[in-house]
């Protein structure tokens, strides 16, 4: 199974402790959460973090000013949780099945 899609909006000011919505540390917290429950099933093969980039959609209640799912700005800067998941990623062993 390979997770798809999963992520928290940020946006890329906001810290906040103890952390709450849109903050980039609840982001954090989001993805911590999300990779705890894949590490724990050996079914888990992979997973895709929605979005690599924040973009711009239409207005509305539950969004601000666009999707902000992105571990990058929409100028390409990084939020947080690009470190955070570059210290995942480098950190998962290298499983070669050949």
């Amino acid at each position: 199974m390979i997770f798809t899609e999963y992520g928290a909006d940020t946006l890329p000011s906001e810290h906040k402790l103890p952390s709450v919505m849109w903050s980039q540390e609840y982001q954090n917290e989001y993805l911590d959460m999300n990779h705890r429950v894949f590490d724990s099933y050996d079914f888990v093969q992979g997973e895709l973090v929605w979005n690599f980039a924040d973009f711009q959609t239409t207005e509305g209640i539950m969004r601000a000013n666009g999707n902000k799912k992105g571990i990058f700005t929409r100028q390409r800067q990084p939020k947080d949780a690009a470190f955070h998941f570059r210290a995942r990623w480098t950190s998962l062993p290298i499983d070669y099945k050949g």
